[in-house]
C-alpha cells in the first residue's frame, strides 16, 4: 500500500500546501562518467544497484544508473553522444544535480497548479508505460538550471520507471545506514535569495521555517544569508543561500564561480547512528571537513547532556547542536567532485528540527581552511 500525501500529517500549518508531496522521489545528477560515478556511490557510500538505462534498453543519447539506500534514490546520467544539453550542462557546471524529483499523487495536477502560479514548465505531463504499468512525469524550472520533476508512480510496479531495466550486478558493498534526504541546499547569486523564497511560497505553497542572516552565519572573513523553506508535512526542506558581504570570498561565491551559476550546494542525508555511518564512510575513503579538537572543550556547556560518547564524536569530528526540541549531530564532507561545488551532510536528529546554527562558525572556519588550500578564499 503506497503512501498518499493526504495521509501524511501537516506539521507546519502556516504552509498553504496546495501541492501534496509524499517526499523526495529521486535526485538526478548529470556526470561525466555514470559507470564510474555509480561505482563510487556503491563502494564509498553503500548505495545499492536498482536499475539501468542505456544502449541495451534502446536509449541512444544517454546512460543512467539508478542506486538506492533507504529512501534515497540517486540517478547518475551521462551523455552517449557529442553535443546536446547533457554535455552542455557538464561543460558549464561539472558534475552536479540536474533534477530534484518530488513524489506526488498526481503529476498532472502538480504541473497545472505550479504553472498557473507562475512556474516555467520544462516538461508537460507525460505518461511512460511498459509491462509493469505507467509513470506520469511533469516538470518545472527552478534556480539556475535545476529542475523539479513531479513523479506519479501509484500505477507502476517495476524497478524504477519505464525505459529502465533492473540492474543486478554481483558487486554489492554493504549499506552505511543512510535513511532519507533530510534537506537539499540551493546556492543562488547576490540578492536572489528572497526571489526564490517567494517562488517556493507562491508557486509551491511552502512556508519559511527559519532564516539566518550574516550575523548568524559569518566568520572574521566571510558571511552568507540563508532561509529555509518547507512544505506542510516537513518532508521537503530547501534552504536557499546567497552570499553576504565579507572581507574575503565566501563559500557561496566560490561555488557560484566554479559551478557557473546557481545550483544545489549540498544534500543532507539522515542516519539513526551517525557514529557508525561516519566511521564506515571514512573507512571507505570519504573525506570530511576537519574540526579542531578545541571545539569539543566547551561544546557540552553549550548543548548540555547527550547520549553519545563525546570521545567518539571528537575522534570523528562530528558537530553537535541543540534547539528547543532536542539536539542534532552533523558532519560535512569535502566536495565530492573535482570542482569545489557539491558536498554531502550526514545528520542525525535527536528531536531537533533546526539546522545546526550553533555550529555555523566552526563549520565555516573549516570550509575557509579548505578554500585557503585551494587559493580561492
Amino acid at each position: 500500500m503506497q503512501t498518499q500525501a493526504q495521509d501524511i500529517p501537516k506539521i507546519f500549518p502556516q504552509a498553504e500546501d496546495f501541492l501534496p508531496i509524499n517526499g523526495t522521489d529521486y535526485v538526478e545528477l548529470y556526470v561525466g562518467n555514470a559507470k564510474q560515478a555509480a561505482h563510487y556511490y556503491q563502494s564509498a557510500w553503500g548505495f545499492q544497484p536498482v536499475a539501468y538505462r542505456g544502449l541495451e534498453t534502446g536509449s541512444r543519447d544517454r546512460v543512467s544508473y539508478v542506486l538506492r539506500q533507504g529512501k534515497i534514490t540517486l540517478v547518475l546520467t551521462s551523455p552517449l553522444q557529442a553535443g546536446g544539453p547533457i554535455n552542455e550542462h557538464i561543460n558549464r557546471h561539472g558534475d552536479g544535480v540536474k533534477v530534484i524529483a518530488l513524489w506526488v499523487d498526481d503529476a498532472t495536477y502538480s504541473w497545472e497548479a505550479t504553472t498557473q502560479r507562475g512556474a516555467e514548465s520544462c516538461l508537460e505531463p507525460t505518461t511512460l508505460s511498459d509491462e509493469h504499468g505507467q509513470v506520469v512525469l511533469s516538470g518545472i524550472k527552478t534556480y539556475g538550471e535545476t529542475l523539479h520533476y513531479f513523479v506519479e508512480r501509484k500505477n507502476y510496479q517495476g524497478a524504477f520507471m519505464p525505459g529502465f531495466r533492473p540492474w543486478n550486478p554481483d558487486y554489492r558493498p554493504s549499506e552505511v545506514g543512510l535513511l532519507y534526504v533530510d534537506h537539499m541546499v540551493g546556492n543562488v547569486g547576490w540578492g536572489e535569495m528572497n526571489k526564490w523564497v517567494d517562488f517556493y511560497a507562491r508557486v509551491m505553497g511552502f512556508t519559511q521555517l527559519v532564516s539566518f542572516d550574516d550575523k548568524d552565519i559569518s566568520t572574521e572573513y566571510t558571511a552568507l544569508m540563508s532561509k529555509v523553506m518547507t512544505n506542510g508535512n516537513g518532508r521537503i526542506k530547501f534552504p536557499i543561500n546567497e552570499p553576504a558581504v565579507g572581507r574575503k570570498k565566501s563559500q557561496i561565491e566560490e561555488y557560484i564561480e566554479f559551478y557557473n551559476g546557481a545550483g544545489v550546494q549540498h544534500i543532507a542525508v539522515a542516519t539513526n547512528d551517525i557514529i557508525h555511518t561516519v566511521t564506515e564512510l571514512k573507512n571507505r575513503g570519504v573525506d570530511f571537513l576537519y574540526v579542531p579538537p578545541t571545539y569539543y572543550d566547551t561544546v557540552l556547556d553549550r548543548v548540555g547532556h547527550i547520549d553519545e560518547d563525546l570521545t567518539e564524536l571528537r575522534k570523528l569530528g562530528i558537530l553537535i547542536d541543540r534547539d528547543d526540541e532536542g539536539y542534532l549531530l552533523q558532519l560535512f564532507t569535502k566536495p565530492v567532485l573535482d570542482r569545489p561545488t557539491m558536498f554531502f551532510e550526514i545528520i542525525q536528529r535527536k528531536g531537533a528540527k533546526s539546522f545546526g546554527k550553533g555550529n555555523f562558525k566552526a563549520l565555516f572556519e573549516a570550509i575557509e581552511r579548505e578554500q585557503a588550500l585551494r587559493g580561492t578564499l
